[in-house]
């Protein structure tokens, strides 16, 4: 998969969302849930290990999208390009200010290692996130941490 160069070059912090519904307008960021914050090395490593997914054909499920990446650069500003992944059509659609059209969709094998290491990345942020709520029986919450 490709990546806008630059903005992966320039990125210092990526932002784990746990996506809730489709955006309403196109170049919205993907609403939901903020589960991890990754930067340093882990931020690279997570940019790599996406810009080595497989190409693939695309497949039809009406685009369901479970988790986007925001990158954001020093100023922490304005995300450079956010990226939805859908492992079950194997597309990815990316939009902001650093991704040129022929980036915005793309197609990746969502059973390859390197896609099924992805997604057991964003699982685990999504399972340790400090602090939340849990649901319980009965309708109770508690706090973990």
């Amino acid at each position: 998969m490709q990546l806008p160069a630059e903005a992966v070059a320039a990125t210092v912090l990526i932002e784990v969302v746990w996506i809730s519904a489709l955006p309403t307008e196109q170049g919205a960021p993907y609403p939901g849930r903020v589960v991890a914050h990754w930067a340093g090395s882990e931020a690279a490593d997570a940019l790599a290990l996406i810009e080595s997914l497989p190409g693939s054909e695309q497949h039809r499920c009406g685009f369901s999208p479970g988790w986007s990446i925001r990158a954001y650069e020093d100023s922490l500003d304005v995300a450079l390009f956010e990226a939805a992944f859908c492992f079950t059509c194997h597309e990815v659609r990316m939009h902001g200010t650093a991704v040129p059209p022929a980036l915005a969709t793309q197609f990746f094998d969502a059973d390859a290692p390197p896609a099924q290491a992805l997604l057991a990345l964003f699982r685990a942020a999504t399972r340790r996130r400090p602090g939340r709520a849990r649901p319980r029986p009965g309708g109770a919450r508690r706090l973990f941490k």
